[in-house]
């Protein structure tokens, strides 16, 4: 008990706590392994018999003399030593089998959906209308997530960070989808979605999904490659590889990836400016495409030092191109009349790179078999990101006759960030069943953007230096953590607690403006498990949040799609606070329902004004009060026969929005509904062939002022193994009936406005995947440095 409350009282625990007869298994990596079966033989009888949990196992009957130590696992080698006892500690070392069959076999027992007490995994490697996409397309397949026309992503209602093998994703909005689109979904493993995460975790976002890459397993030289071919309006591809070479201490592995993809894209938008002595109805008809082809890499290396001590580093690298030509044809009507006034003719033509990079040192030392240690991570992140716009407008009246002013804008613009960010982890397990987590972190980051806004005439461009600006951004981020998880008796209890202290400052030069924000905050979490009996469990969570602004709102540019029309950040935008409840119950470790209850304090948002006056619409960032959202979520997985496997998922909600603007105040509230249902079918064992169903439904709602209808889509695919089961044939058709399309509208203080978008979702993908070597696994996890920090950058 001493031990115990000196770890609570100090942050980093200076003393260790020695047990014997304590064991670790591994494999030749060094990570502990799961569920290994260990047991003690003498005189041909099993004396003790026990799981490995975490790679951790003891035997504490008061034993000596000479006994046989064994350990076996599926998909590895037999061990067995010749041990006397008693004996302080052991580390066993298993090899895996170098068995195609076997590894194939362990791979495809896995379920498509598996709900663990923390998090909900979604293996994608065996959805077959998950494969052979993009990582954006598979994103949206798993339960509860959803993908907005914006690059928004929310999983259970909440925003989120991402995360890529444990390391954040240091993009946000269409920057951070045109990334996903990027990357064939071929190249990952499975989704991890965690609702509530850790005190280990930084406290930014509501929840956390952490996207597990492919990694080939076994010695020597191991190769996955693929490819696809996806059919909608127009065409697109994506091919990648991925490797991995194991020898002794030293594994080497990397991925590319490859894609080049054309949507098509129409938005039709409606604004009424209605004013005392003037009404008038402007009708946008908008057509474009979006194009886009990018690389995307990986190289990485972990060595074996010693028995004990890891030391690694990885590098990821992606490089984009996107090019967004669009017309917009707008009709204006004033006053009801019967034609229009007027007819406007805008091509807006945009193109732009981007270009990322991560470099990461890890080292990693076991300080002893109980599963002390000590965990070092340093992170570097530039990106850099160059667009340029055109925009041409012009206008004729209903005779025919063209309107005196024409509009003819360039406006390049470019951005850089620089993240520099460190972290210590340190990990202690004492008392058999209690583990202690404590760290600290240190992320920099600073931002340097320019704009420039050219009026483009014919006798050349002209900059106009009052609409030009430059912004600086610089955050710093110093966090400190610790957390405590164990058993007693039928309770299993985990409680954290966070302390981040952030220090902004955002610099406009146009503005004339400089925004400091300095904050210290603390973020607590709590996880109670009570196991009533072997069947039934009733757990409680409870956990506080930060949702810090990305930074492509705090940028002050105004970005005119149109003479009428432009989008624009505000540099004075404050982080929103999330608080979020929840008591649940778990039937047979499968089914469960939760009810919660979660508030946020401050939230952003993206707000839409008209001016009735002026005729001028934008797109601009703020505070609100609150949103505040009741409900329940429950999955229940079906079995109906040995073949076919159901995983439903359900989440109901009462949601509330109010705030003030624009001299008045909206009270809004609305009832919810999400469902999905994934069906996985095995038409025929023994031939590979494999069918599956995807289908999900999300009810009308809200996002302060917008009014958001209902979304739907239902997906089905095929596939076949192949090549003695090395090659995977997969066709997939998604979006079947064209429910995954976009309709907003504002009806607020005579801001009457609204859009529905259709962004080619309906399509059909026809893949293929072969093996060369050892069977494709999860990913080595590895949480770097740099947190939350990408999710953020655009």
């Amino acid at each position: 008990m001493k031990k115990l409350i000196l770890l609570l009282c100090f942050y980093f625990p200076l003393i260790t706590f020695a047990q014997l007869r304590k064991g670790m298994v591994t494999d030749k990596s060094g990570e502990p392994i799961d569920g290994v079966t260990i047991s003690l033989r003498h005189a041909d009888s099993t004396i003790a018999l026990q799981l490995s949990k975490n790679g951790l196992f003891s035997f504490q009957q008061p034993l000596k003399g000479s006994y046989i130590l064994l350990a076996s696992a599926v998909g590895y080698k037999n061990f067995n030593k010749t041990v006397s006892l008693p004996l302080d500690s052991i580390t066993i070392v298993i090899t895996s089998e170098d068995k195609t069959l076997e590894q194939v076999t362990v791979s495809a027992s896995k379920p498509v959906i598996e709900r663990k007490i923390d998090r909900v995994i979604f293996n994608v490697e065996n959805s077959i209308v998950a494969s052979g996409a993009t990582v954006w397309d598979a994103l949206g397949k798993a339960p509860g997530v959803q993908t907005r026309f914006d690059g928004g992503i929310t999983a259970n209602n909440k925003g989120v960070v991402l995360y890529m093998d444990d390391k954040p994703i240091r993009l946000s909005g269409e920057d951070l989808a045109a990334y996903l689109r990027s990357l064939p979904s071929d190249n990952i493993a499975k989704i991890e979605i965690i609702a509530n995460p850790t005190a280990r975790y930084d406290a930014q976002g509501g929840a956390v999904i952490n996207i597990i890459s492919k990694k080939p397993k076994g010695d020597g030289f191991n190769v996955i490659l693929s490819g696809a071919y996806t059919q909608s309006t127009y065409g697109s591809y994506n091919s990648s590889m991925v490797f991995n070479y194991r020898k002794d201490k030293l594994n080497v592995y990397g991925s590319y990836g490859y894609s080049r993809r054309k949507k098509d894209h129409t938005e039709n938008e409606y604004i009424i400016y209605n004013a005392p002595g003037s009404y008038s109805d402007w009708r946008n008809e908008k057509s474009g495409l979006r194009l886009g082809n990018a690389n995307s890499y990986k190289i990485g290396a972990d060595y074996n030092l010693t028995d004990k001590q890891v030391i690694g580093f990885l590098v990821n690298g992606y490089n984009g191109n996107n090019n967004r030509p669009n017309n917009t044809l707008t009709t204006i009507v004033n006053n009801h009349a019967a034609q229009p006034d007027s007819i406007l003719h805008t091509q807006n033509f945009s193109d732009g790179k981007a270009y990322q990079y991560s470099f990461n040192f890890n080292y990693k030392i076991k300080l002893d078999t109980n599963g002390q240690n000590i965990n070092v991570d340093i992170d570097y992140v530039p990106y850099q990101n160059k667009n340029n716009q055109q925009v041409d407008t012009y206008g004729t009246l209903n005779n025919g006759s063209l309107l005196p002013d024409q509009y003819h804008i360039f406006t390049p613009s470019n951005q850089n960030i620089d993240i520099y960010s460190g972290k210590l982890d340190y990990t202690d397990k004492f008392w058999g069943k209690w583990t202690f987590e404590s760290g600290l972190k240190y992320s920099s980051i600073r931002t340097r953007n320019s704009f420039d806004f050219y009026n483009n005439p014919s006798t050349g461009p002209e900059l106009i230096s009052s609409r030009s600006d430059r912004f600086e951004y610089s955050e710093n981020i110093s966090a400190i953590y610790a957390s405590l998880t164990g058993d007693v008796g039928k309770w299993s209890f985990e409680g954290g607690l966070r302390g981040e202290y952030t220090r902004t400052n955002g610099k406009s030069i146009v503005l004339n403006s400089n925004n400091h924000n300095n904050y210290f905050k603390l973020f607590p979490t709590l996880f109670v498990v009570y196991k009533i009996n072997k069947n039934n469990e009733i757990n409680l969570t409870y956990n506080s949040r930060i949702s810090r602004p990305e930074y492509w709102r705090l940028n002050p540019f105004k970005s005119y799609t149109s003479p009428y029309t432009y989008l624009e950040g505000n540099p004075a935008l404050q982080p929103a606070f999330i608080y979020n409840g929840e008591l649940g119950y778990t039937y047979k470790q499968q089914y469960n329902i939760s009810f919660y209850l979660r508030r946020t304090v401050d939230y952003f948002s993206n707000i839409s004004v008209q001016d009735n006056i002026s005729k001028l619409f934008y797109d601009t960032q703020r505070n609100l009060d609150l949103s505040q959202e009741m409900g329940f979520a429950a999955s229940f997985p079906i079995k109906p026969a040995s073949w076919w496997e159901i995983n439903n998922y359900a989440q109901g909600s009462y949601r509330l929005e109010k705030s003030g603007y624009l001299q008045a105040r909206y009270d809004y509230h609305v009832w919810g509904i999400y469902l999905s249902s994934n069906h996985a079918f095995t038409l025929h064992k023994t031939q590979g062939l494999k069918a599956e169903i995807s289908a999900w439904y999300s009810s009308p709602t809200i996002q302060g002022i917008y009014k958001l209808a209902k979304l739907y889509d239902v997906s089905a695919g095929v596939s076949k193994s192949m090549f003695n089961k090395k090659g995977t044939l997969r066709l997939a058709v998604n979006d079947i009936f064209y429910g995954n399309a976009y309709r907003i509208d504002v009806n607020y203080q005579n801001q009457l406005n609204g859009f529905y978008e259709k962004n080619d979702t309906r399509s059909a993908t026809l893949s293929f995947s072969y093996r060369l070597g050892g069977n494709p696994t999860a990913a080595r996890k590895r949480t770097s440095a740099s947190e939350e920090e990408k999710k953020r950058t655009q």
